[in-house]
């Protein structure tokens, strides 16, 4: 659970494998761009892509996460 994985690339982790075919804000799939790169996944399992670029602050972001807690 600690160990270092692969984001991106021929050995990328199952996990990543699946978030990375959301498409964020701007349209981008795919690949990881950089580590900033932010993925919410909701109680329900749908999954949110911020771009590495949206801050934690950023309006847009703290909406999504204060949606996706239970009431």
């Amino acid at each position: 659970m600690m160990e270092k994985i692969d984001v991106n690339g021929a050995d990328r982790h199952p996990i990543y494998s699946t978030l990375t075919e959301v498409a964020d804000a701007e349209g981008h799939s795919g690949d990881i761009r950089w580590n900033f790169e932010k993925f919410l996944i909701a109680p329900d399992g749908a999954i949110t892509r911020f771009s590495p670029m949206v801050t934690p602050e950023d309006p847009g972001l703290v909406a999504a996460i204060e949606a996706a807690l239970p009431s």
